[in-house]
């Protein structure tokens, strides 16, 4: 198992009613594409969050909630989420609910 599949099936849920999603295989595990900008995944069954620089320290200040240390080194603005803090869908929203808005604050990619 490359990725947590229940997972991956609660967050299609979440982005059920948008058409700017496309979910992609990156990073060994699955990625959430929006509007053009990645903007969460899964890891193995950790959430990948794209929760951006302003709300990076907030987040690590959370429980469950690490650096995406992905490469070895910290990537400002991605955090990881681990399984015990996403374990109700209201913790997932909220979670999604950061992504969105950070990703619905940078500008629109230019078309190629």
């Amino acid at each position: 198992m490359a990725y947590d599949e229940g997972l991956a099936e609660r967050i299609r849920e979440y982005f059920q009613s948008r058409s700017d999603v496309v979910e992609k295989k990156m990073f060994g595990g699955l990625c959430y594409i929006v509007s053009q900008h990645m903007c969460c995944g899964i890891v193995k069954e950790t959430l990948m969050a794209r929760v951006g620089a302003d709300n990076y320290d907030s987040s690590l200040g959370k429980k469950h909630v690490s650096e995406m240390d992905f490469t070895g080194k910290a990537m400002k603005g991605m955090i990881y989420v681990s399984p015990e803090g996403v374990e109700t869908d209201s913790e997932l929203a909220e979670w999604l609910n950061l992504c969105i808005e950070f990703v619905e604050s940078l500008p629109a990619k230019k078309k190629k």
